[in-house]
This record gives structure tokens, sequence and C-alpha cells, in this order.
């Protein structure tokens, strides 16, 4: 197994890409939060108490991408894909334990070879627990693994700095962004990665934030109820999914206690409003330096959440809610603001369109597309459907490898390795995938073409074999059988 540190010296030449003839290389801000889902937004409407000022303005004068997922619904793979612009069955982290290989570039490598000045803030936690500085950052800030919400280490550059009295890390992560930021070499464009624990669980809002929304109401999905009973067996669910619901992923057990869920929801959305304020501050910076208008923001979350959808909770499995995640962009020298674009977009794409706004062609081996075309108004050429895949985890048996496609109107799930039934929505007429239709005589056609469809890109990506990661340790998360190796 190579180390982290020696991954970072056994890299590649990074090679220099080509440039777009007549694209200026832009200022780019990237925020990228965790397990933020789509919806949790306060223009969304979704939850009627959620307030978030900023990430509304965002939308106001930028853009929301309604239907932007994630290629796996998993905190490293995720983050693999945006860094690499590549499937996880590519870049092969797969889970949230094994280190990354040696031989992935990532693309603000491809921003320091064109004279960008790169910083890193926040949550790297892409294979492995190590903090170390990678490849492709200037100024580089992390922590191990998931981190904490309080008085946290961050290894600064190399050197590790641990800070006390309550600090909090949204706060603290932001404050050092824009102090970057400030003194960053005016003649040269920048690129920060702004990346935030929050809002991953156990939820911890900062101490102004606490009870805000104390006692609030959260009205439970329609598929909440189903798995307390028979009754997900007339609709077609996987057994595995009502198994789930008594387990760390389940409504019934959720992390391995009973809290209500509803409290789980209010103290998601508190710890969300640190995260909100940290976007006004770092919009408040550009337009006090003159920034606001050619800056090119993106704010992200690496994947969805569920909050009882199919009697589950956090992530991993290929319904909406968990594979969903916010995207908004703004740059208003590019595009106009307020736009709702409701073309598909994945986390592969995010490379790519940070590579053209920085006048860089995207290297062949990257499957996405700059989404500036749709911020523009042309999706004349743009895709008809997104691909899911998401591997097995020894920690979390309780979700198999699950394969899917998804196009405007269906969705098509293969579970795969366990003695189960495979899923088949109508989006347009089950929005909360809540009747499975896999055995509907008049869907066969459907079915067939789904699948093939699903074959057709594993097999021209490179992706029929599940790339497999040692793993020996006790599960922490199979209260089942704590005691495996």
């Amino acid at each position: 197994m190579i180390s982290g540190n020696a991954v970072a010296q056994v890299k590649k030449q990074v090679q220099a890409l080509s440039k777009i003839k007549g694209e200026k290389p832009r200022n780019v801000i990237f925020i990228l939060t965790d397990d933020h889902r789509y919806d949790f937004m306060g223009f969304t409407g979704r939850v009627p108490w959620l307030k978030t000022p900023n990430l509304d303005k965002l939308y106001a004068e930028g853009a929301w991408f309604k239907n932007a997922f994630v290629t796996t619904s998993l905190c490293s793979p995720s983050r693999a894909s945006i860094l690499t612009g590549a499937y996880s069955h590519v870049h092969t982290i797969v889970d949230n334990n094994a280190p990354e290989p040696p031989n992935l570039t990532y693309f603000p490598e491809y921003l320091q070879k064109a004279g960008y000045q790169t910083g890193f803030f926040g949550k790297w936690h892409m294979g492995d627990d190590d903090d170390h500085p990678r490849p492709g950052f200037n100024q580089w800030e992390s922590f191990r693994g998931q981190g904490v919400y309080y008085n946290p280490t961050l290894n600064i550059n190399g050197k590790r700095v641990t800070y006390g009295d309550s600090t909090y890390i949204t706060d603290l992560l932001t404050e050092h962004a824009l102090g970057w930021l400030k003194k960053r070499d005016k003649s040269k464009p920048f690129f920060l990665y702004l990346s935030h624990k929050a809002v991953h669980a156990p939820m911890q809002p900062a101490k102004r934030h606490r009870g805000l929304y104390k006692n609030l109401p959260y009205t439970l999905p329609s598929t909440f109820y189903q798995t307390q009973t028979d009754a997900y067996k007339k609709l077609g669910w996987p057994e595995w999914v009502k198994q789930q619901r008594y387990s760390w992923h389940g409504v019934d057990y959720l992390y391995h206690t009973h809290q209500p869920i509803e409290e789980l929801v209010r103290d998601y959305c508190e710890t969300l409003l640190a995260v909100d304020e940290s976007v006004g501050a770092v919009m408040d910076y550009l337009k006090q330096e003159g920034l606001d208008q050619n800056t090119l923001v993106i704010y992200m979350g690496d994947n969805g959440f569920s909050f009882g959808e199919h009697g589950l909770i956090d992530k991993r499995h290929f319904y909406e809610e968990s594979v969903k995640v916010p995207f908004l962009a703004r740059c208003p020298e590019l595009f106009k603001g307020g736009q709702a674009i409701s073309k598909m977009i994945q986390n592969v794409d995010v490379a790519p369109t940070i590579l053209q706004v920085a006048g860089l062609q995207k290297p062949a081996t990257m499957p996405g597309n700059s989404i500036i075309p749709l911020l523009k108004g042309d999706s004349t050429k743009w895709r008809d459907k997104i691909f899911y895949e998401y591997y097995w985890e020894y920690d979390f048996p309780m979700t198999p490898v699950i394969y899917g496609v998804r196009t405007d109107r269906f969705k098509y799930i293969r579970n795969q390795g366990v003695w189960d039934t495979n899923e088949l929505y109508d989006l347009e007429k089950d929005p909360a995938e809540s009747v499975n239709l896999i055995d509907r005589p008049e869907y066969e056609q459907t079915v067939k073409q789904l699948a093939n469809d699903l074959y057709d890109w594993l097999e021209k990506t490179g992706g029929m074999q599940i790339p497999l990661k040692r793993t020996v340790k006790h599960p922490w998360g199979d209260y089942r059988h704590p005691y495996n190796d």
C-alpha cells in the first residue's frame, strides 16, 4: 500500500493543456459543502422556515441547476470525481478509506501550470485520513478525515496548528481563505477551493445558531412509512431497503441512536447557517475588490442526503435526494442571473467547466463537459442521460453495489450482488419514486434499453470490473456483526 506522502512523490509530470483561443483566464472560486441535499435552500421552499439569504442571492444573480447529480453518492468518490473529472471506476477511489492512487492528476495542477495561484482550504477526505499537502495547490490548509466542528487542527502547508477557544471550523476556513485572497499576487489569476466540513453528521451548529430552529416542524416525506409494514412489497421496493430501516442509515436506528428525525433535520439546518454566512462573506469580499462581475463562483454539495425518504437517511443509494445536489453558479460577465436550468449535469463536469473558464482545453480523458454553454443558453449538444455507480462498503454492508441510469423521465436501478429486485421509476408521474415498475410488461422495452445503455457506458469507460480495496478491520457501521474481520 502506498502512503499519502509517497503518492505525492511518485506523481506523473503534468503536461500543459492547450489554450482556448480568445478565452481570457478568469478567477474562480469553488465552494463545496458536505452532504448538502439539493432542495434544502431557502428559495426552494422545501423547508419553509430554513433561511439561506446568501445562497438565495447567488441564485438570483446567477443560475441554479435543478438537476445536478453526483456519479457516486459518497464523500471520497464524489470528491475524487470533482478533482479528476473521472468516474469512480476510473479513479478507483470507491470508498472513504483507501488512499488515492499515485497516477491521479487533479485539475488544479493544470491551473498551476497555466500560471494560476491556487489555494485549498478545508476537507479533503479523498481516499484516506491523511491531511498532508496534495499537488495542485500553492496554499494548503486541511485536516484529517472528517475533521471536527470545534477546536480543529489544520495542516497548513505541512505544519499542524491547533485552534482553541471554541473555534468553529466553518468560520475558520472562511477567514483563512479570505486572508489568502487578500495577500495574493494580484498580477496572477487565482483559483480558490473552499471545502467545508459542514453539514456532515454528527451536525454541530455554530454557537450563535444553536436553537434557532428549535421545535420547528418537519414534514415527513410520502415514502417514510411504507417499510414500517409490508406496504413496501406492494410497491415493489427491494427487500434491502426494508432491512435498512433499522440500521445506521435507517430512520428507526439512525447512526445507531433513536434520535427523532425531526431533530436531525433541525441540527442540519442550523449547521447550514454558518455555510450560508461563509458564502456571503466571500461574495462581499469580491464586491469590495471589484471582482464580483468577472469571477466565476460555483457552490456545490459533494452528495445529497435522505431525511426519511424510503425510510432511509444519509446517502449512497440512487434515489433523488441522495444523488442530487445543490449547484449554483454566478459570473455576470459570462451569463445572466436568475436562471433555473433543468438540463442534467454531474460532478465530472466541474473540472472541464473551470478549465474552460481558465482558457484551457480539457484533457481527452475527462468524460464530462463544460456547463458554460448551458449558462449561455445553448443546450443543443447536451447529454440526455446520466449514469451512477456505488460500490459496496465493508463498514456499511446494508447497501449493495448499485448501478443506475437516469433520463429526464425514467430511472433504472440495478442492485448488484443481492437476491433482490431491480427498480424502474417514472419520474414524471412519480417524482417520489414510490412505485417500482420493473415487472410491468408495458415497460419491458424501456428496461431493456436502459440496461443496455448502462452496460454500454460501463464497457466504453472501462467499468466492467469492480475496484476491490483491501479492508482488514472490525466494521463499525454493522451492529449485527461487530467482530467481523
